[in-house]
């Protein structure tokens, strides 16, 4: 444990932490599958356990790297719509992008916030976000905020375990993750409930 213990302490002192902690962030803002969340969750983790790299500067890079994330996906759906490739034809993905046009017609600023943090609704947003023209000035304004939201939501998740748990850096990365992920999924299961009552509603109408 000590060696691990001392190899984190290492990752957390080294000049790359927070540029690959950022290239993480900006590539989960394309492929769901990177662990962006858990990588913020853990240097926040760190920032209290080793006291470097400082917090502050762990939210304002992945808040930075998110944001430009979130804008790429804007700017190809703004440039390409939602129907050039292949997997975005598919049945998941076709659902997806229908429920953020749909939302992004009622209340766009609040459907832009709320969607960076369920992981898949956030991809689907921003390409229909982009897709459907929504004001470039609105868009950045929320994107902005909801990214630098989001992150010091994961990186506090982090701080908060490893100032509350003990046994050292490892047990709060790993504890943190575990808590984030949870945190994660139980959103995507309530907001998945909701869906399903409402189409329910909608079908006995």
């Amino acid at each position: 444990m000590d060696g691990i213990d001392a190899w984190l302490g290492l990752i957390a002192a080294s000049p790359w932490a927070l540029p690959a902690m950022a290239a993480l962030v900006f590539a989960d803002a394309f492929l769901v599958v990177i662990p962006g969340e858990a990588a913020v969750t853990a240097f926040g983790a760190l920032a209290v356990a080793h006291g470097t790299p400082p917090l502050f500067a762990v939210i304002l890079v992945a808040g930075a790297a998110a944001f430009c994330g979130d804008l790429c996906c804007y700017l190809v759906g703004r440039a390409v719509g939602v129907e050039r490739w292949a997997w975005m034809r598919g049945p998941r993905v076709r659902t997806a992008l229908e429920w953020a046009r749909v939302r992004l017609e009622r209340n766009a600023a609040v459907v832009l916030f709320t969607a960076r943090f369920v992981p898949f609704a956030r991809l689907a947003v921003n390409l229909a976000a982009g897709a459907a023209r929504v004001n470039p000035a609105r868009y950045l304004g929320v994107a902005a905020v909801a990214a630098m939201a989001w992150a010091a939501y994961q990186a506090v998740i982090g701080a908060v375990v490893a100032a509350l748990v003990p046994g050292g850096p490892v047990v709060a990365v790993i504890v943190s993750i575990v808590v984030a992920v949870g945190i994660g999924v139980g959103i995507d299961l309530v907001l998945a409930r909701r869906a399903r009552r409402r189409a329910a509603r909608d079908i006995a109408a």
